[in-house]
């Protein structure tokens, strides 16, 4: 028979989960659609025999991934966290996973107690396609400047307003943020893009790697970064680009950090 519902009692959880985004209308649950929020809360919902809501440390856009996503969520205290993981991939999809679960303070939340998140951009930099990576990379066939990229990223850091890379203003119309490192690295032709902030606008990062492959292909100027804050214009930023090669790498808090290395 069920314990009832009113001997349990309430805890707050944390679960770092993993996801290729390809088939997903992105993180925030929204009916009728496949989201990750939505897989999420079924699953959980059944686990806990209650309905559960999770929050998000960051809402991914339909298409990206994430390898350090965290999400939170209350609910009875009964379900044994060591298991909690395991029970989630025995009824999750394959491209959904958890990573880990633990029980944490009842006022922490995964968007907002974080720190700081963590996200990287692949490009394949080839004259050829690759099958295998059109689900996780954007495919660059234009010669790129790897050092002009490094010299213009460097205008990234620090506190700035974002109102230029922004798709979709916030409802507070808040667009600083503080970037506190943009890293370009290369692995063969594979170009990764990483980029840490306490905060990220809609499509920020994004905007911010369309700006940057403008730049490393000689069609924007590398000391460009100055004027584009300044115009607080959307149009005065590079392309999007598109949502396949960007991965929520991790995100950090006081006493925990989900990223993990993508090599």
């Amino acid at each position: 028979m069920r314990e009832d519902e009113s001997e349990r009692g309430s805890a707050s959880y944390r679960v770092v989960i993993e996801y290729d985004g390809t088939d997903f209308c992105g993180f925030q649950f929204q009916p009728q659609e496949r989201t990750i929020a939505g897989e999420l809360e079924a699953v959980l919902s059944r686990l806990f025999g209650q309905t559960i809501k999770v929050t998000g440390a960051g809402r991914t856009d339909a298409g990206v991934h994430a390898l350090g996503q965290v999400i939170s969520f209350t609910a009875h205290d009964a379900f044994p966290v060591e298991r909690l993981a395991i029970a989630l991939n025995s009824a999750l999809p394959a491209d959904l996973s958890a990573r880990d679960a633990a029980r944490v303070e009842p006022r922490f939340s995964a968007r907002l107690s974080a720190t700081e998140r963590h996200y990287f951009y692949v490009v394949l930099a080839s004259k050829r396609p690759s099958a295998a990576m059109r689900r996780f990379s954007h495919f660059e066939h234009r010669e790129l400047d790897l050092d002009r990229m490094r010299r213009g990223a460097a205008g990234f850091v620090g506190t700035h307003d974002f109102a230029s890379f922004c798709g979709v203003p916030p409802d507070n119309g808040d667009t600083v943020r503080t970037v506190r490192g943009v890293e370009i690295l290369e692995h063969r032709e594979l170009v990764l893009i990483h980029t840490r902030a306490n905060g990220f606008v809609h499509r920020m990062v994004r905007i911010m790697v369309g700006t940057l492959l403008e730049i490393g292909c000689g069609r924007r100027p590398e000391d460009s970064l100055p004027a584009i804050f300044e115009a607080r214009d959307r149009s005065a930023a590079g392309l999007t680009a598109p949502p396949q090669g960007l991965f929520l790498a991790g995100v950090t808090y006081p006493d925990f950090s989900s990223e993990r290395a993508f090599v």
